[in-house]
């Protein structure tokens, strides 16, 4: 790859640098915006730090060298089981879960055009949750918890967009359904929960608030299967959504389908958040701050769905992280940790005097 001004004298855009090349006889050219590339980079950088210190802290603690020697099974054998048997597979549901809370946040925010606009705030989260809940304690059905979220995320979704009427996913009467929705749906998990013995409640409990310590393996796989494919979608949909932050004339001026992107982006929103929500229950507010801290970090000029994952998954293993260590040997769930963090967050936004996406 070599910079396209040193061929052709043309200059990249301010904040921008060309990257342009020859494969199989045919020049292409890449803009490359050097903030987002940046702030991707440092997300990085902090994910891959707080990382190698979940798999080095708990009730065990181990130097970074034994928890890297032990992730590839190189170290002592008590070390390899501490991190691939008790530590390993949390990490990978906390940086999968936290990457797709955000992610789906980032679009729907995008798509509402509103920073408050959260698969959380809007009701899906809860809607996922309680049918959930349902297939596991409330009405003994076997389906697997990963297609009963998606039952009720899909139900909460469609229930918000009737109440909303004519708005659409816009305005304030979209959200306002929204957190009735997700009311109406808490309520219900909790009437299921009061069905079922004590001690089946108790140990679902934790799930219900968001922890990564009840997680599902199978619906953990679900999720890992899931993310990867849903991101390649959410990529190829970055430029459309750009435009759809504007009006809806523009981008069909400009030849987008502003529908079609639209029900494309909400349909990955809400199946991001449903096998989320399957593996680490309903940890809604990781959508909220996960976009923010992108936005901050990130340029304006776009959608920022690759900083918005890494801001998910560094948000999410922290908050698991500190949770363990927090009131060691007591575990708080890591919905509270987030929650205790992203309440704040949403008061200053709520108090704001706009909070619609520019």
């Amino acid at each position: 790859m070599t910079c396209s001004a040193d061929r052709d004298g043309v200059p990249a855009p301010a904040g921008f640098r060309r990257l342009g090349g020859v494969v199989c006889g045919r020049e292409y050219s890449l803009l490359i915006d050097r903030r987002a590339a940046l702030a991707n980079l440092l997300l990085l950088a902090a994910v891959l730090l707080v990382a190698v210190l979940a798999l080095s802290l708990c009730s065990i603690t181990l130097s970074p060298r034994q928890a890297l020697a032990g992730l590839f099974g190189t170290g002592e054998a008590i070390h390899v089981f501490v991190v691939q048997e008790l530590r390993l597979v949390r990490l990978m549901a906390g940086l999968a879960t936290g990457a797709a809370f955000s992610l789906a946040g980032c679009l729907m925010q995008t798509v509402a055009r509103n920073r408050l606009a959260t698969p959380g705030i809007i009701g899906i989260d809860n809607g996922a949750t309680a049918f959930a809940v349902a297939s596991v304690v409330g009405l003994g059905v076997g389906l697997a918890p990963p297609p009963m979220a998606l039952a009720g995320a899909a139900t909460a979704t469609v229930v918000t967009f009737a109440l909303a009427c004519d708005v659409g996913t816009r305005g304030y009467r979209f959200i306002v359904a929204g957190i009735g929705v997700g009311a109406v749906f808490g309520a219900l998990t909790q009437l299921l929960m009061m069905r079922v013995a004590i001690d089946v409640a108790n140990a679902a409990y934790p799930w219900t608030v968001g922890s990564l310590n009840a997680r599902n393996s199978e619906a953990l796989r679900w999720l890992l299967i899931g993310l990867l494919p849903g991101f390649a979608v959410a990529l190829r949909l970055a430029r459309a959504l750009t435009i759809l932050r504007f009006s809806d004339a523009i981008a069909r001026g400009l030849g987008y389908r502003a529908s079609a992107c639209r029900h494309a982006a909400l349909a990955l929103s809400v199946t991001l958040t449903a096998l989320a929500v399957a593996v680490a229950g309903p940890v809604g507010l990781v959508a909220l701050i996960g976009p923010e801290m992108a936005r901050r970090l990130s340029s304006p000029r776009g959608v920022p769905l690759t900083a918005a994952m890494l801001a998910g998954a560094l948000l999410m293993t922290l908050a698991d992280l500190v949770g363990r260590l927090l009131l060691a040997p007591i575990e708080v769930p890591v919905g509270i940790v987030t929650a205790i963090v992203g309440a704040p967050l949403l008061l200053w936004m709520l108090l704001r005097p706009e909070a619609r996406l520019t």
